[in-house]
């Protein structure tokens, strides 16, 4: 038996849709813009395209973390929106439904959003930043096998120069090759070969370039003339260069968790200047948080219009509010990570001056008869949007004929 009752699972149905519609749009655009940076950084590094899709999944949770608000504030907004415009809100209270028992089904939606962004921010996104920093260090040392270019100088270690015409099979057959090697005493090798593929040895440090069908230069200061050899098969060794272990977890404040943060912040072993970012970040993080609860009241103030009026004003101002206070939190962390601000002031002071706001708003539309928040500004864009046709009319009968 289904104890929800009607008018909440209305509720909740209407809110999901476009919530859960505004959250995959949002990723999908965020997702959209890195990939193409994404490819031309792997492009430019000479790397395998499968570690864009690993790259871009490593992001997922950073952008999870801002669509979730964004996707909670149009959703509660679109479906009292189209209460307040269906007449189906003046129904409702007019049977004794208060704006607090409409507001069941928004907090249970913010509740569980606010505890899955804390999971993000807190605990999945440092992992997922760190495993992102560390394909982009791999990237560029080269330890995920990043692929030589075809018609370009290559440098393997600092003694080999190789140069390719042609490769097929995902590099595994090469054609056209030319190889320059040169040892501490001053022994030169110079080879070249109509192919060649690369085979794995018993040594992890080393590999073969086994050529086939080439000649072979061997200058050294021993020699009076160069000797030259030509081959069927020749196998070149080459040792691979070493490459640096990634560092450690932790390196930056983005990639710690909440309790590492707090922990970090109340270090005395660790300097100010770490101190002050992970207390910075840390209240951040929280910020951005509890900022969801808020979220259901501004929603819902800015989605009942006036009456008679469809405006689509608040569904704006809603995105503007919530952009503008995640840039004020960004700006705030940075004040409290240089130490202009202590961290606490800096984000819970704009932090109580929104909430302040919301709260405002939430009983202006709830509890003051015919009270409308945005009232002024509803009016003051009627009027633009009045003035805008009258001059579009005008303009058309200054074009008509005769």
């Amino acid at each position: 038996m289904n104890k929800l009752p009607a008018i909440d699972r209305y509720i909740a149905r209407l809110i999901f849709f476009p919530m859960v519609g505004t959250l995959v749009l949002s990723a999908m655009l965020l997702v959209l813009e890195k990939m193409l940076r994404l490819f031309d950084f792997v492009a430019t590094e000479g790397g395998p395209v499968s570690v864009v899709w690993r790259m871009l999944a490593n992001l997922i949770p950073e952008y999870l973390s801002l669509g979730i608000p964004i996707g909670l504030m149009l959703g509660i907004l679109l479906a009292f929106r189209r209460l307040a415009t269906s007449s189906e809100l003046d129904v409702l209270k007019g049977v004794g439904m208060s704006f607090g028992r409409l507001m069941r089904m928004p907090y249970v939606y913010a509740v569980g959003l606010a505890a899955l962004n804390l999971a993000i921010v807190g605990f999945i996104q440092p992992y997922a930043r760190y495993a992102y920093e560390g394909l982009q260090f791999e990237l560029r040392s080269g330890a995920l096998g990043a692929s030589i270019k075809v018609g370009e100088f290559t440098r393997l270690g600092e003694r080999m120069t190789l140069r390719i015409e042609e490769s097929y099979n995902e590099g595994r057959s090469l054609r056209g090759i030319f190889v320059r090697g040169e040892q501490r005493d001053g022994q030169r090798v110079s080879a070249t070969a109509s192919r060649g593929q690369f085979l794995a040895t018993d040594d992890p440090e080393t590999i073969i370039l086994r050529l086939s069908q080439g000649v072979l230069i061997h200058e050294s200061p021993k020699f009076a003339v160069p000797r030259v050899l030509t081959f069927d098969n020749h196998d070149l060794p080459i040792p691979l260069p070493r490459i640096e272990a990634f560092r450690l977890r932790g390196g930056a404040d983005r990639e710690m968790t909440i309790p590492e943060l707090f922990v970090a912040g109340k270090d005395r072993r660790q300097s100010e200047q770490t101190r002050l970012e992970s207390r910075a970040n840390f209240h951040f993080r929280i910020v951005e948080v509890m900022s969801m609860f808020l979220i259901p009241l501004i929603a819902v103030a800015l989605a009942v219009p006036p009456k008679r009026s469809t405006s689509s004003l608040g569904v704006f101002l809603s995105i503007v509010l919530l952009v503008t206070q995640h840039k004020i939190n960004q700006y705030a962390e940075d004040l409290g990570a240089r130490g202009a601000v202590d961290p606490l002031i800096a984000l819970w002071v704009p932090f109580l001056l929104f909430a302040a706001l919301a709260i405002w708003m939430y009983y202006t539309i709830a509890h003051v008869p015919g009270g409308q928040p945005i009232g002024a500004l509803e009016r003051v864009a009627a009027k633009g949007a009045e003035r805008l046709r009258g001059l579009v009319r005008l303009f058309q009968r200054e074009r008509r004929p005769g």
